[in-house]
Parts: structure tokens; C-alpha cells; sequence
């Protein structure tokens, strides 16, 4: 069974930065793509940024590029999304997935964590 547990959320201040973490389990980490998403109050989950199984090949929403970096340890079983330049409309709860290919797709991810808050203050 596919585990992912994400932390590293937090309460930060607009122009700050935050690094989450995603530790997965159950199953070889390395062969997969892996995935941010996020949902904030009242609006529908939407994607950040995923990784090929290597790191080799990343895909960001327009909204985080150039201040987000996907990226992944396979040694360690765990991916990182580094958040830079944090704005308030950032805040949300932030949610790894996998799935069961390395398709940089917004859609089919199959497995998800339970979430970790990110409140972004101006």
C-alpha cells in the first residue's frame, strides 16, 4: 500500500520561504513520478509541480515557476517542494502524490497524502 506523508508547512511572513517534504512508502519511490498539488479555502485542488523519477524533468503551474523547485532524494524516499518569494495567495494545504507511471500530467494521480497547511501572512 502506497503511504505519502508530507510536512514542513508552516505560518511565514510574505517574502519568506518554506521547504515541505513527502515520504513515501510501499512500494519502489524511484520508478514514479511525484507531485505537488494544493487547495486553498473554498477553491478546488490545483497542481504545482511534479518530477519524473530522476528529477530530470520537472513541470510547474504558471502561478510558482521561477519562485518553487520540485525535487527528489530516491535514496531517502522522499520529494521536497522549495518555496521562495511566498505571497498570501500561496496559502493553502499542500498535498504530495503519486502515481503509476512518470507522466508530468495535472491529472490521474492515484495516491495522496494527508495534506500540510501553509499560511502565507502579509
Amino acid at each position: 500500500q502506497v503511504q505519502l506523508v508530507e510536512s514542513g508547512g508552516g505560518s511565514v511572513q510574505a517574502g519568506d520561504s518554506l521547504r515541505l517534504s513527502c515520504v513515501a512508502s510501499g512500494r519502489t519511490f524511484s520508478n514514479y513520478a511525484v507531485g505537488w498539488f494544493r487547495q486553498a479555502p473554498g477553491k478546488e485542488r490545483e497542481f504545482v509541480a511534479a518530477s519524473n523519477w530522476s528529477g530530470g524533468n520537472t513541470y510547474y503551474a504558471n502561478s510558482v515557476k521561477g519562485r518553487f523547485t520540485i525535487s527528489r532524494e530516491n535514496a531517502k524516499n522522499t520529494a521536497y517542494l522549495q518555496m521562495n518569494s511566498l505571497k498570501p495567495e500561496d496559502t493553502a494545504v499542500y498535498y504530495c502524490a503519486s502515481r503509476d507511471d512518470n507522466a508530468l500530467s495535472q491529472y490521474l494521480w492515484r495516491y495522496w497524502g494527508q495534506g500540510t497547511q501553509v499560511t502565507v501572512s502579509s
